[in-house]
């Protein structure tokens, strides 16, 4: 069947008709039909030129005679014009009703992403937490009342990012954590908070108000880190690295020496022929500061351990809230020296007849010190000379020496590795680096009270150093020599026996 050609452009063209175009090149349709548009002659039939190109009906009677043609074809194809009308339908813009719910809808979706990237607060509020208690000691009085305080203001934090914080798992334990915290305290839900609004509670004498304001103005921040240093023993040393040392230092010796404090020790010998020496003087010098305090001198000897200072004052600075005070917890054995315009802690006690110290001091001040000054036993460790062990490996002191003539019947060394390991466990029962100093000293001076000592020690540790995790120090293998030496030991004593027998 043949297609007139006009028919053919209307039905492959995506197009309406123009009134007037120029002669379109066909496409050619599938089938015979495509072949050629010759006549019953064989010749091309020629078109009159200027005719109209529309597809209107009027417009084209030559299809009339040629309609029964493919009328047997099945259902005849649309008019061009419904075919355009339908095109022009397809290509018409949304109507401005679909235009508004669909703006709308995407300012929904906008709020939305605005509303999901306002960030969760949650660790801002425990670093306040973290903060407002870090200078906090459960042995000081009103520590309960100023705890208390502190989560009231973590509670209200954690409430007022409840919405942003709903599908946070760090915000729902913190929650949790309050109101475990709160029933332990026995704290209040309603009551006074501590403000974590540096501007509002800034206080120049107070280390940590300060930091706070610090905070404030530069955004947040890790809270200050605090280091620990110990000296207890024959005498034995906790570092503020955390490194343990046993060493001789007889005479005076500085601890620490920084532009704020200084400490210094004088230790004397503990047995005659032993190179183990104890502490029986502590000086502590604290530094004039600004307005809080001007210097005071702290100064504690066997048998007189004061609650005062040398000036005979209790405290520095005015006002009621002092920044620098002295706590007596134990009457001329124990002392307690809180410097909170330097965020600093100082425990000193006397236990039978030698003193001990402890200090938390934040680390920005510990390092705060000329290089003159560098000669700190807390910093830096004892010198390689002075010092007893050998890289933390503690030698077994020779029994004999303990029985040295002229040696009282009061300082004889009674106690073997087997019932001096025995009585430093009644106090220890984890079998760390103190456990094995107090051996050591039992075996040394043959007097309990270093049992006591270390035993405090460990104590001061647990309220002073700000990680759990490094309270107990343990000797790698084989660094204590009490096994094997044991033997090597009383092998010498048997065979000084037979000599003099």
């Amino acid at each position: 069947m043949l297609v007139p050609p006009l028919t053919r452009f209307v039905l492959l063209s995506p197009f309406p008709p123009r009134r007037c175009c120029p002669r379109p090149r066909l496409l050619s349709p599938p089938g015979p039909a495509a072949s050629s548009h010759r006549g019953t002659d064989g010749r091309r039939k020629k078109r009159k030129r200027g005719g109209p190109c529309s597809c209107s009906p009027p417009a084209a009677p030559p299809l009339e005679p040629r309609r029964a043609a493919w009328t047997g074809m099945g259902r005849a194809a649309p008019s061009c014009a419904a075919r355009a009308e339908r095109e022009r339908r397809r290509r018409r813009p949304p109507p401005l009703p679909a235009l508004a719910v669909l703006f709308s809808l995407g300012l929904l979706l906008h709020a939305g992403d605005c509303q999901a990237q306002t960030p969760c607060r949650i660790q801002k509020c425990t670093t306040d937490f973290v903060s407002l208690t870090a200078h906090l000691n459960s042995a000081v009085d009103g520590f309960d009342l100023e705890f208390c305080k502190a989560l009231r203001a973590y509670s209200a934090c954690t409430y007022r990012n409840s919405k942003v914080c709903r599908g946070n798992l760090v915000y729902h334990s913190a929650v949790l954590g309050i109101s475990d915290l709160m029933s332990q305290r026995n704290c209040s839900k309603d009551g006074p908070t501590s403000s974590t609004n540096p501007e509002v509670t800034h206080d120049p004498c107070n280390y940590n108000g300060r930091q706070g304001a610090r905070e404030h103005r530069g955004g947040e921040q890790a809270p200050p880190t605090y280091l620990f240093c110990g000296l207890f023993g024959d005498p034995h040393l906790r570092t503020f690295r955390d490194h343990f040392q046993t060493c001789k230092v007889e005479g005076a010796w500085p601890l620490i020496d920084n532009n704020y404090l200084s400490v210094q020790v004088t230790n004397v010998p503990v047995v005659p022929g032993s190179s183990a020496t104890a502490t029986n003087k502590i000086t502590i010098i604290f530094k004039s500061y600004q307005d809080c305090t001007d210097q005071k001198v702290y100064q504690a000897v066997t048998d007189d351990l004061p609650a005062a200072f040398v000036d005979g004052t209790t405290s520095g600075g005015d006002g009621d809230t002092k920044s620098l005070r002295i706590v007596e917890r134990v009457s001329s054995r124990y002392v307690e020296m809180h410097a909170k315009y330097i965020g600093t802690t100082v425990f000193v006690r006397q236990l039978g007849r030698y003193l001990t110290l402890a200090i938390r001091m934040p680390e920005e001040l510990v390092m705060a010190y000329e290089e003159s000054q560098d000669l700190q036993l807390c910093v830096n460790g004892c010198p390689s000379s002075e010092r007893i062990d050998n890289s933390g490996h503690l030698p077994l002191p020779v029994m004999a020496q303990a029985l040295t003539h002229g040696a009282s019947s009061q300082t004889r060394n009674m106690y073997t590795l087997e019932n001096a390991s025995t009585k430093c466990h009644e106090k220890m029962l984890v079998k760390d680096i103190y456990f094995h100093s107090c051996v050591f000293d039992l075996l040394t001076t043959g007097d309990a009270n270093f049992t006591a000592a270390a035993h405090s020690a460990l104590q001061d540790v647990e309220a002073l150093h700000p990680r759990k995790e490094r309270w107990h120090i343990f000797p790698s293998s084989g660094s204590i020599g009490l096994g094997n030496g044991l033997s090597l030991s009383l092998g010498l004593v048997c065979l000084n026996l037979v000599v003099f027998l």
